[in-house]
């Protein structure tokens, strides 16, 4: 059901890291709220969640056509909270990407980058960092 649920080999979830892309304009209201529940208020804002529940991992579904998520490293991670954030922060606020991307794009085609992107969502943080 849920195309984001990850688990590594001792069957525990993995984080994941959610990227807004897109901005306010022209949005539902429905998706503006799920957005406000996630923490996503801004263009290329960033939160990580570690261990995400059913009702978190159904607003990740809800809004997958307007952010980028994956699993997330440790090692990425570590660069997002040294370069971003504070230890026991989840959210940060990241540059547009270096090189750019195509926002209107699923992953996969072109350099799109909309949906799940699984493990390329570590390079398109150190891309935003």
């Amino acid at each position: 059901m849920y195309q984001c649920i990850r688990k590594n080999k001792y069957g525990e979830r993995k984080m994941i890291a959610v990227i807004r892309i897109k901005g306010n304009v022209g949005l539902r209201k429905e998706i503006k709220e799920t957005f406000e529940r996630l923490r996503l208020k801004k263009k290329y804002s960033c939160i990580v969640s570690e261990k995400p529940g059913k009702e978190q991992l159904g607003m990740i579904e809800k809004v997958r056509n307007f952010v980028a998520y994956g699993d997330i490293s440790e090692e990425t991670y570590e660069k997002l909270v040294q370069a971003r954030g504070k230890k026991s922060k989840t959210f940060f606020r990241l540059h547009p990407p270096r090189k750019g991307i195509e926002s209107k794009k699923p992953f996969g085609i072109g350099k799109g980058v909309l949906g799940n992107n699984k493990t390329e969502i570590n390079k398109l943080i150190e891309r935003m960092l």
